[in-house]
């Protein structure tokens, strides 16, 4: 017989765990639309390791294949082991962007060409844009062998279906080898076209640019007065992998110069020169107009013509119209 004044005892674990009464099916389908959408790897990570079943179901091949660029745009600050073989986990579960990601990091940061560019061969079967145009960069440039390994048709025709794809880089590309009978017979016409298209939709991601920038969105920010959007995370990572010093290059390798790319050259003068000032370098024609439009224009100039221009008393904005003369020349 229970005494009247004794308490009743309380259960000890008063906590239950409504996770676990879920289907798989419906955790699936949250879990994919979160590595989908979430804004960057943190995001995604934090709901793993609330409890292991949400771990091992987030680690699944249907979640990883669904994984998004932002999910999969990894740091070099923090990259380890951890996030290669997550990266990895994602490429087994057929994520192209993740091929993309791990390619070029492989290619470019790792030292690791042949691995790195396979990688981002599997992307570009599967139609991923950037991949292609990659690809097209390091054909044009002979990239991880020699000057003899260019092939400068392969890279026109990955160029080509990157641009058919809206590669506006790519488009750009395409314009100048057109126009310049490089690696493709010379079309002068065509080659403005596409110049001109690549302009418009240029024109048009600036302007929604601008706009999300009036409206206070923090990714965006002015440079010379112009909207200028954030680097993608794989030129993100690349860029902030040299900067860090945590390789350093071989004496007389060089960066892109513009600052959205971080690629590095993998054999000596393998970059073009601006042919006006000789103190930039670019691995292809879509960074060269990008920080041209950007930062270059405003810096580029032979101190002969600054000489020239001062004893007969012309002013700068003839010295900038020189400057444009010249690398339309180009």
């Amino acid at each position: 017989m229970t005494h009247l004044n004794k308490k009743p005892r309380l259960e000890k674990n008063l906590t239950v765990n409504h996770i676990d009464d879920l289907p798989d099916d419906l955790v699936f389908s949250i879990l994919r639309k979160l590595s989908s959408s979430a804004s960057c790897p943190a995001d995604f990570f934090n709901v793993l390791i609330t409890c292991k079943r949400l771990n091992r179901l987030g680690l699944h091949p249907l979640v990883l294949s669904r994984a998004g660029t932002e999910t999969l745009a990894v740091t070099a600050e923090k990259w380890s082991d951890s996030a290669h073989r997550f990266l990895k986990l994602c490429v087994n579960a057929g994520n192209i962007d993740a091929c993309y990601a791990l390619g070029m990091i492989r290619f470019y940061c790792l030292q690791n060409p042949v691995s790195g560019a396979s990688l981002m061969a599997r992307a570009a079967i599967k139609s991923h844009a950037p991949a292609l145009y990659s690809l097209s960069v390091i054909q044009f440039n002979g990239s991880g062998g020699t000057k003899s390994d260019k092939n400068l048709r392969a890279g026109v025709a990955l160029c080509a279906r990157s641009a058919y794809l809206g590669h506006v880089d790519a488009l750009r590309e395409l314009g100048h080898c057109l126009q310049d009978g490089y690696g493709v017979p010379r079309d002068v016409a065509e080659g403005r076209r596409l110049l001109i298209q690549a302009n418009a939709r240029e024109l048009a991601g600036s302007l929604r640019s601008y706009l999300s920038l009036k409206s206070g969105d923090e990714t965006l920010t002015e440079l010379n007065g112009l909207p200028v959007q954030e680097i993608r995370p794989v030129n993100r990572f690349l860029k902030d992998w040299f900067d860090s010093g945590r390789v350093v290059l071989a004496e007389g390798l060089r960066m892109c110069s513009h600052g959205g790319c971080g690629r590095p050259e993998t054999r000596s003068h393998e970059f073009r020169r601006c042919s006006v000032c000789g103190k930039v370098n670019y691995c292809s024609r879509g960074c060269q107009a990008l920080d041209w439009r950007v930062k270059h224009k405003m810096e580029c100039a032979p101190l002969d013509l600054w000489v020239e221009a001062a004893a007969v008393g012309v002013g700068d904005e003839d010295v900038d119209a020189v400057e444009v003369e010249n690398h339309a020349a180009r």
